[in-house]
């Protein structure tokens, strides 16, 4: 049998009871970034967008582990504005419709049920969230990036 490693939590009683309840782990969360990631980097809508902004993606793979490590498992590892890096994306709803549904068939396959539900709610959290900063950049008047 494999003992996990540890996980590095601010809360850890919380992020006990989280991973006990949903299967979640630090070793899941990083599964399904890598996961997840693989197949935003293939996809020929969503690939292309990623490629002009990410050169150096293991770095942006830790990131994502942590911020999705703070999101499910509330560690309080990721310290970051994801907001300001997303608000000015030549992004429309299909862009982050998309992206969901590959994190939703990721998240299935790679998550226990009770785990796939915790992370496909904050995902769908998070893409209205963004959606909302992008539409709202638009609005303003800020340039897109392209």
């Amino acid at each position: 049998m494999t003992i996990p490693a540890p996980t590095h939590s601010l809360r850890p009683a919380l992020t006990a009871e989280i991973s006990a309840r949903t299967g979640l782990t630090e070793q899941v969360i990083e599964t399904l970034v890598h996961r997840f990631y693989g197949k935003i980097a293939a996809d020929p809508v969503l690939g292309p967008i990623f490629a002009e902004r990410i050169t150096d993606w293991p770095p942006h793979l830790a990131r994502m582990t942590a911020f999705w490590s703070s999101v499910a498992l509330m560690t309080g590892r990721y310290h970051g504005a994801p907001v300001p890096k997303h608000m000015n994306l030549p992004v429309t709803w299909d862009h982050f419709d998309r992206w969901l549904d590959i994190f939703r068939a990721t998240a299935l396959e790679t998550c226990t049920p009770e785990g796939a539900a915790l992370v496909i709610d904050r995902a769908e959290r998070i893409a209205r969230s963004l959606h909302m900063a992008t539409q709202d950049a638009q609005r303003a008047g800020v340039p897109v990036l392209r």
